[in-house]
Formats: C-alpha cells, structure tokens, sequence
C-alpha cells in the first residue's frame, strides 16, 4: 500500500495467459476508488500512479471513465446545445456533423483523439471539398473537443492547432445605375423586388419579409424586422441576421411601383408577392433569375454572368458610397455590428476617398504656402 499525496494506492501483481501484470488501485479528487491494471512491470506501474499523483496535486486530474466517452455521444448533446443558433446558421452545422465529422470520429473515445489523426482528416477532406465546408467541418469538431476540455474529460483540443485551408475572398460584383434598369427590365412582375433590393441593401430573406406597415412613403423609409429564410424546403420567419431591427431609406423612384404592391393588402400582408405567401430565393440554374441575367447579358456584353442575388445587395453599398454616403450611414443601411466591419467589408469601395485626401493635403499646402509669401514680401508704400 502506497500513500501518493493524498491518494491511497496499492500497486498488485496478478497471472495472465501473457505473463504477470501489474494493477494500481487508487482514489480519485472525489475519494471513490478505481484501478488500472495491464501494466508488464512494476516500474511502469509505478510511473503511472506518479502521473496521477501530480495531475491530482496540480487540478489537471481526467477521470479514465470520462474520457471514454466516444464523440458521437458527445457531438449529439453539443448539437442540442447549439440554441443560440438560428436555424438557417445550425442546419449546415448539423449537415457538417452528419456527413463528414460522426462518420469519421463518432466511434472514437474523445480521449483517444490525437492531433495527427484530426489533420490528417483535414488534409483528405480539403483534397476533395471546397474550404467552407472543411473549415465548418473543423469547426463542430474542435467545438465538441472544446467542450470535452472544460468537462475535464480531456487535458486540451487536439484539434487546435492544425494546418486549415484559406478560404478566398469572391470578387465582389457591383453593378451600374444603367444594369441595375436593365437587370430589373427582364424580371416581369419581380422588377420592383430587384430594384429594391439593389438599392436598399436589404437581404433577400429580410425584403420578402417586409410588410405593408413597415413602409413609411411620407419619409421613403423601409423598417427591417424580420427575415424569411428557407430551412430545409420551409420558410422559417425570424429576426434579422444582427437581431437588431433597423431602417432602411429608399429612393423616390421606387415609392410608386412599390404603392401599387400594397394596393388591396392589408397592413399586416407581405409587400411582395401575393401577400399571404412568401416570396422564395430563385433557382440559380434556372428559372427566371438567370434568364434575366442571360437577356441582360445579351444587350451589354460587359453585364456580369456570375451575378448572384447577394450581390445586389454589394451593388447598394456601391451606389450609396458613389451617391456620397459615409461609413456610419452604410453600417447603418446595411445592418452591420460596427463600422469597422463595414470598412472591412467595402473597402475596395473607399479607395476614392485615399485621393481626396491627397487632393485636400496638397490644395492645404498650396494655400499655407501662399500665406507664407505674403507675409515675407515687403509691405507697399
């Protein structure tokens, strides 16, 4: 019998088919017993009940029983966590976990998961998927990993610290005043939803959420509440992406087409569509979408092809800067937390104002010049 710190201890040798092995037999922090047996010598016996010892002394003890937990059992409780979560955001999340993470790791013992193993999972899947769908992969499994580390059922994340692909930047698609009219001009009765959309910056789910009541036409203004989001093949009606309602200004030229759609509705009926039923996300292969972009296309070959409806929005951040508006305006017409996350998002459309700056500088300098020259040239008689 051994006393180790404050863990009783035996260290026991017993017969197998194999030849003798040891058992150590000690108390856990919470003073229940447990034993780990398999040991070939009594000197390996005894390293490990040192290694319990000093983990105990240090707080850093994980139960053995704990970490025998497999990440299925682990992943399914941290799905059903995930409240804070809309359910547009958790379902590609709960898709990652089902298609690429439990297949691979689900029967493992979380503490049986070793860094190498998870990069060599990153570096197959990134061989055949694009870096979204590995970095969201990643992402469930070192979120569940982390999770187990507070839990006290693992030491730390093997996950952390992998080699992870860069996802790259889209160039982003800003169209002209002229192609939004002629985008707008092939899209039969969704024309006043195009123009909207591209000159409101509001997102296609937040637009189609809109109501009667929410438009104000004495102040041109458009208030954003909700956002309509196809889930699985149904809408689900929630609050905007920053959950913060907010309004949204739109030019006058639109205050006649959309008047028309509130003809007949009642307050509380959607501005787009029927009024009862919400308008869904077109197909991006078929549809009337992209004849409307191949017509488009047709008349000026310059209109870009790969144009997709998030990129109206890009477009009314694009006309708004070149119509004069500053970076607190923009933030607040599209929603943003901040306005740094405006500027990190548009900045490409900000580099105009680099040479303003210059231009000011040097018309400042001009006139400090002049200043000088008349105060050091001798005064008339």
């Amino acid at each position: 019998m051994i006393w180790a710190g404050e863990i009783l201890a035996t260290i026991s040798s017993y017969t197998t088919a194999e030849g003798k092995r040891y058992r150590v037999r000690y108390r856990k922090p919470d003073r229940s017993q447990t034993d780990k047996r398999g040991f070939k010598t009594k000197r390996a016996a005894e390293d490990f009940l040192a290694s319990v010892t000093v983990s105990k002394n240090r707080g850093e003890y994980i139960d053995p029983g704990d970490a025998k937990e497999t990440l299925s059992q682990l992943g399914t409780t941290w799905l059903a966590q995930q409240t804070h979560l809309k359910p547009s955001s958790l379902r590609p999340v709960e898709v990652a976990w089902r298609l690429h993470v439990e297949p691979v790791f689900g029967s493992t013992q979380v503490g049986q998961v070793r860094h190498s193993d998870v990069q060599a999972w990153v570096s197959e899947l990134t061989s055949r998927r694009g870096a979204t769908t590995v970095l969201r992969a990643y992402g469930v499994l070192a979120g569940i990993l982390d999770v187990a580390v507070k839990d006290r059922r693992i030491l730390s994340n093997p996950a952390r610290g992998v080699n992870l692909p860069r996802k790259g930047k889209k160039e982003r698609v800003y169209l002209t005043h002229e192609q939004v009219d002629l985008l707008a001009s092939f899209c039969g009765d969704k024309r006043t939803l195009v123009e909207f959309l591209a000159y409101t910056g509001q997102r296609w789910g937040e637009a189609t959420a809109e109501r009667v009541q929410d438009l104000d036409m004495l102040r041109r203004r458009a208030k954003v509440q909700q956002n309509a989001v196809a889930v699985g093949g149904s809408i689900i009606l929630g609050t905007p992406k920053s959950h913060e309602a907010r309004s949204v200004p739109f030019p006058a030229f639109l205050s006649e087409p959309l008047a028309k759609l509130c003809e007949g509705k009642g307050r509380n009926d959607l501005v787009f569509g029927d009024g009862k039923t919400f308008v869904r996300m077109p197909n991006s292969r078929r549809g009337w979408w992209v004849t409307a972009i191949a017509k488009a296309h047709e008349v000026d070959p310059t209109f870009p092809t790969t144009l997709t409806r998030h990129d109206l929005r890009h477009t009314a951040a694009s006309l708004a800067v070149s119509a004069g508006a500053n970076v607190k305006a923009l933030q607040k017409m599209l929603g943003h937390a901040s306005a740094a996350m405006t500027l990190d998002t548009y900045a490409d459309l900000f580099d105009d104002d680099l040479d303003a700056v210059a231009t000011a500088l040097n018309e400042a300098r001009s006139i400090s010049n002049v200043g000088k020259m008349w105060a050091n040239s001798p005064s008339e008689s």
